[in-house]
């Protein structure tokens, strides 16, 4: 493989820069990340400082179960804390 010029080197250098500003402005933003980890699993980035991995069928239970999860939610709310770094929105409010 030949040795890459200094203009094709700046120019990755430059590409490379580029993506990883991208990245960081996406973890500012707030949004939730999503990535299959190195054993299979799907983590979700942007929940906290962790990510949260499950595998797939861990996930498709865990989203069956949407509706008793809200259920909960709202029948506890007055139990549950709410982390203040992040707005929150009300179960009522959905889509």
């Amino acid at each position: 493989m030949a040795e890459e010029t200094a203009e094709q080197k700046v120019a990755r250098l430059e590409a490379e820069n580029r993506a990883l500003k991208e990245q960081v402005e996406q973890r500012r933003t707030g949004q939730l990340r999503l990535k299959i980890s190195e054993k299979g699993g799907l983590s979700v980035y942007g929940l906290g400082r962790f990510p949260v991995t499950l595998y797939k069928e861990q996930w498709i239970r865990l989203l069956e179960q949407t509706e008793e999860i809200k259920e909960f939610l709202k029948e506890n709310d007055q139990q549950l804390k709410v982390k203040q770094s992040a707005p929150v929105r009300a179960i009522d409010n959905e889509r």
